[in-house]
């Protein structure tokens, strides 16, 4: 400290004096500064603060986002799903989970519950496709389904379900249920496919049936697969074959199909004036022989019951020849004593071997012995006689006239025993016996096939058939039954592929035969079973034997 000259010096007590206030004031600032930042706080701890309030804003205002988030996706979570699922959002998500999330949870009862545990014979993938195919509650109900749409009964497709003038409109459920009732009226109840309780019961009940001989089954070996005895209805399993005489087409239409009775072989004959012989194989079916018989178009050719014979009649002639297949000789009947007749043409062989029955004009029927070819008797219908079959036990001849009359005659005593009218017929064309006695099939010129049973038609003078076959618009001009009465075929030749088989024991048609929209068989002229039914043979206008394999039967 400098002093002002010409002042006096100050002493030491003086100074100490000094030196002790600097000291008392320099204390009282210091506490003085302390005091002031005790009462106000700097600026960076006010920023520190604020830093701390605004960190813990932004934390609530995030809870909250995701409080709103996490309630948002309780209330639509399908929709935020479909809409991954949509645009593509999900492409880490597996699609079994994204599918199984957007079905939801599955809501199962206790009978539920209990019936897919118990189901043993699924495995754990069906079942759990099973609760997942498990209706669900719909997303939304259209108030417009639930409104009763009304139809208009005046429309002349419906007007037949009216049962009075009042009901000019009806609901849909209403209509279904007339719907239903007219069918069940039609089917004579509910059918057996259609009964799905039913159903199921037998399925329960078979299932449980079955059980209990799965051990003895499973014990043994051995071949368990076999055909079923009886033909099924419906589809016919059958192939086609080459024709039975690929080997030589007759030139012109054939007028006759036939099988050998014990030899695997088929015999053909038309109005190329030809016989011939083919082995049969659904292969090749090679040939085994051809005589021609001059000047002479044959009109029908019939094997003999023992099978050593051929007997052909012409279209225009009084005689007819007798073929000696064992010994090569071709045998001429000139004429036969007691016959008057202009032409030969119709005839049957009795299924005994001992009779031949000549169809003659004017409702004449001539009964020959077989082995002399000499007339045993005559027999007379009204009319015109166009068709003839004797019965299996030969004792009985059946004469279809041109009027629709069916005579019944006694071999032995030539006697008339009956008389039928057949339904409808105004003109008869064929008639067929089955082989086991039990049928007699007329076919008439307006192509309806009337199927009687044996036992009517020797009682009843207007018996009524079992069933009607109107599947053929022309005149049914053929008619046979196969060895085993299983099958009925009938056919017309007026018109292209005029073929049906009829399936015995249920009256109803082969759906399969002839193939739809396939010109096979043209017109059928004539047709045959193979002795034991398992080929078919048609004849057509075309010379072809056509061959077809019925699969069910396993023999020739």
């Amino acid at each position: 400290m400098q002093l002002a000259a010409g002042a006096p010096r100050p002493g030491p007590a003086a100074m100490k004096k000094n030196k002790k206030k600097k000291t008392k004031t320099k204390m009282k600032m210091k506490k003085a500064n302390k005091i002031a930042k005790r009462l106000q706080p700097p600026a960076e701890a006010a920023a520190a603060a604020a830093e701390r309030a605004a960190a813990a804003q932004a934390a609530e205002e995030a809870a909250r986002r995701a409080r709103h988030l996490k309630a948002l996706s309780r209330t639509s979570g399908a929709e935020r799903e479909l809409e991954e699922l949509v645009f593509g959002d999900s492409l880490n998500v597996e699609e079994d989970e994204l599918l199984q999330r957007l079905a939801g949870p599955q809501r199962l009862n206790a009978i539920e519950r209990k019936s897919l545990q118990k189901d043993s014979s699924d495995s754990e993938v069906e079942n759990e496709a099973k609760g997942k195919l498990l209706s669900k509650k719909p997303a939304w109900v259209d108030e417009d389904d639930e409104a009763e749409e009304n139809v208009d009964m005046t429309h002349r497709y419906r007007k037949d379900f009216m049962k009075s003038d009042a009901e000019k409109v009806l609901t849909k459920k209403k209509l279904k249920r007339r719907l239903e009732e007219q069918f069940q009226r039609a089917m004579g109840g509910v059918p057996a496919w259609a009964d799905l309780e039913n159903r199921k019961k037998s399925k329960r009940t078979a299932s449980d049936s079955d059980s209990d001989g799965d051990d003895d089954l499973l014990c043994r070996t051995g071949n368990f697969i076999s055909n079923s005895e009886s033909l099924p209805r419906g589809i016919l399993k059958m192939s086609t074959c080459l024709p039975a005489n690929q080997e030589r087409f007759a030139n012109g239409r054939l007028a006759t199909v036939q099988f050998h009775p014990s030899a695997q072989v088929v015999m053909t004959a038309g109005h190329d004036r030809s016989v011939s012989l083919f082995q049969v194989d659904g292969i090749r079916n090679p040939k085994i022989q051809s005589i021609y018989l001059e000047s002479f178009p044959i009109y029908k050719a019939c094997f003999s019951v023992d099978g050593e014979q051929v007997i052909a009649t012409g279209t225009h002639h009084k005689m007819f020849f007798v073929y000696d297949m064992m010994s090569g000789n071709i045998i001429p009947i000139q004429k036969v004593r007691g016959v008057e007749e202009r032409f030969l043409r119709s005839f049957e062989v009795s299924p005994d071997g001992s009779f031949m029955l000549l169809t003659g004009t004017s409702g004449y029927l001539h009964l020959l012995s077989m082995k002399t070819k000499e007339l045993i008797s005559t027999m007379k219908v009204n009319g015109r006689c166009t068709a003839s079959a004797f019965t299996p036990d030969s004792s009985k001849i059946y004469s279809y006239s041109k009027e629709g009359e069916v005579f019944i005659w006694d071999v032995r005593s030539r006697k008339c025993l009956h008389k039928f009218e057949d339904e409808g017929s105004l003109e008869g064309k064929c008639i067929a016996v089955s082989k086991n006695n039990q049928y007699v099939a007329c076919g008439s010129a307006s192509g309806v096939v009337n199927l009687y049973t044996t036992d009517v038609c020797l009682k009843e003078n207007r018996p009524k058939p079992v069933k009607a076959i109107m599947n053929l618009v022309t005149s049914a001009t053929c008619v046979t039954f196969n060895p085993t009465t299983e099958i009925l075929a009938v056919a017309s030749r007026e018109t292209d592929e005029a073929v049906k088989l009829v399936h015995i024991p249920s009256y109803t048609v082969f759906s399969n035969f002839p193939v739809f929209r396939r010109k096979q068989i043209y017109l059928a002229q004539t047709m045959d079973f193979s002795p034991r039914s398992g080929f078919f043979s048609v004849g057509n206008n075309k010379g072809k034997a056509l061959l077809f394999r019925l699969k069910h039967y396993s023999d020739f």
